[in-house]
C-alpha cells in the first residue's frame, strides 16, 4: 500500500472494473444458495444433475481462463472482456429459459466460458502505476468477498419473486450493465503490458506446478472449493427442514450468520498477520470447515446448525483471503502472475469435482456419504499444510540475502 492517492483516472477505472467483477461473481454466487432447492422439482432434478450443474461453470472456467488471458495480450484487453460478458449472458439466458436441470447445465457451461477473471486483473494492472497497483487490486479483491456474502441474502429474496428463471435473466441483466461499464468507464487506448504480478507465462507454468509449496496451496484451493460446492447441495435443505425456514427466507438466516462470521474471522487474521501464527491459524480454520460441514449434514439441531454454518462462514471468509496471500509469499521471483494464473484455475477445478462428485455421491449413500466424501480433501489438506509455511519463509529468507 502507499500513501499517495490514486489519479482521478485511476479511480475511475478501478472503480468501474471492481464493479464490473463483482456484477459478474454476483450473477455466479446467486445460484449457489438456490440451485438445489429449485431444481429439485425439475426435470432431470437428481442430485447427480444439480450436482454437475452447480459446478458446471467451474469446469469451462478452469478450461478457459489461462489461455483467454494469453489471447487478451495479444489482440488486448477490452475486446477479450467484452467478449466473454457477452457469452456470459448468453449462458446466462439459456439457463434462465431452460426447462430442465441439464439446460441449467449447458447454461452454466457457458457462464463459465465467459472466463474474463484474468483479463480483467491484467487491465487493472495496465492502467495502474507500479505505486498504486497493489492497492488496486485489494479493491477488486475486496469486490469478490463482498460479492459472495451479497449473493448469499439477495439470491433467495429475488428468487421469491421471480424464481430460479429469474435469478438467471438478472444475472444476464447485470453482464449486459458490465458491458456498459466497459464502454464507458474504462480509458481507451490502454496498452496491453506484460506484469509478473498478473496473468500466466506459458514458460514458467511447468516451474509452479513442479514447487512443491505452490502445489500444496493449489491443492488447498481446490480443496476448499470442492469441500464449498459440494456442501451447497445439502446446507440450503437443512435451512429449510431442520430450521423450519421457508426457501424465500432464507436471507434471514444467511444475513446474521455472515455478518458474525466476519468478526468471528478478524481474530484469526490477526493471529495470523501481525502475530505470526500463520500454519496454526491454517489448521485451525481447516478443521472448522470440516467439523462445520460434519455439524450442517449429520446432525438435524437447529442450535447445532446455526453455530455450524457461523463455523463454516468464519473458515470459508477466512480461507478465501489467506490463502492468495500465501501463494504471493510462497512464489519464486517472476512468477506470481503464472503461480495465481494456476492457484485460479485449481479453485475452478475444485467447484466442478465438487459439485459433480458431490451429487454423484449424494445419490448413491445420501447425506452421510456427502460427509465422508468432504471429510477426505479435508483430512489430506490438513496432512498436506503441516510444513506449508516453512517453504515461504526460506524463499523470504534467500531473497533478502
Amino acid at each position: 500500500m502507499t500513501k499517495n492517492p490514486m489519479t482521478p483516472v485511476e479511480r475511475r477505472a478501478v472503480g468501474a472494473l471492481a464493479l464490473l467483477y463483482s456484477f459478474r461473481m454476483l450473477g455466479l454466487f446467486m445460484v449457489l444458495p438456490l440451485l438445489a432447492l429449485y431444481a429439485a422439482d425439475m426435470p432431470g432434478g437428481t442430485p447427480l444433475m444439480i450436482g454437475i450443474a452447480l459446478g458446471a461453470y467451474g469446469f469451462s472456467q478452469a478450461l478457459l481462463q489461462i489461455p483467454l488471458g494469453w489471447l487478451s495480450d495479444r489482440v488486448g484487453r477490452v475486446p477479450v472482456i467484452l467478449g466473454g460478458l457477452l457469452v456470459f449472458a448468453i449462458g446466462s439466458v439459456v439457463a434462465g429459459l431452460a426447462e430442465s436441470v441439464e439446460g441449467i447445465a449447458v447454461g452454466r457451461l457457458l457462464q463459465g466460458a465467459g472466463a474474463i477473471a484474468g483479463s480483467v486483473m491484467a487491465l487493472v494492472a495496465d492502467i495502474t502505476t507500479d505505486e498504486q497497483r497493489t492497492k488496486a487490486m485489494a479493491v477488486v479483491g475486496a469486490s469478490i468477498g463482498l460479492s459472495f456474502a451479497l449473493s448469499l441474502v439477495l439470491g433467495p429474496i429475488i428468487a421469491a419473486f421471480s424464481g430460479l428463471h429469474g435469478v438467471f435473466l438478472l444475472t444476464a441483466a447485470l453482464a449486459t450493465a458490465g458491458i456498459a461499464i466497459v464502454f464507458f468507464g474504462v480509458p481507451r487506448g490502454v496498452q496491453s503490458r506484460h506484469h509478473d504480478e498478473v496473468g500466466a507465462q506459458p514458460g514458467m507454468i511447468g516451474k509452479v506446478l513442479a514447487d512443491p509449496a505452490l502445489r500444496r496451496l493449489d491443492f488447498g484451493v481446490f480443496s476448499l472449493h470442492f469441500i464449498l460446492t459440494a456442501s451447497f447441495l445439502v446446507i440450503p435443505f437443512a435451512i429449510e427442514d431442520v430450521l423450519g425456514v421457508a426457501r424465500e427466507a432464507h436471507w434471514k438466516v444467511y444475513l446474521p450468520v455472515l455478518v458474525a462470521s466476519i468478526l468471528g474471522m478478524l481474530p484469526l487474521l490477526r493471529l495470523s498477520e501481525r502475530h505470526g501464527y500463520v500454519r496454526g491459524m491454517l489448521l485451525l480454520s481447516i478443521a472448522m470447515l470440516v467439523l462445520s460441514v460434519a455439524g450442517v449434514t449429520l446432525l438435524a439441531i437447529p442450535a447445532v446448525l446455526y453455530f455450524a454454518l457461523w463455523l463454516y462462514f468464519v473458515a470459508v471468509n477466512y480461507l478465501e483471503a489467506s490463502l492468495p496471500s500465501l501463494v504471493s509469499k510462497a512464489v519464486f521471483p517472476g512468477g506470481k502472475g503464472t503461480a495465481l494464473g494456476v492457484y485460479s484455475t485449481s479453485q475452478f477445478i475444485g467447484a466442478f469435482c465438487g459439485g459433480a462428485s458431490g451429487g454423484w455421491v449424494m445419490q448413491q449413500g445420501g447425506v452421510d456419504a456427502l460427509f465422508l466424501l468432504c471429510l477426505v480433501p479435508g483430512l489430506f489438506w490438513i496432512a498436506s499444510s503441516w510444513r506449508l509455511v516453512a517453504a515461504p519463509r526460506a524463499r523470504e529468507a534467500a531473497v533478502r540475502g
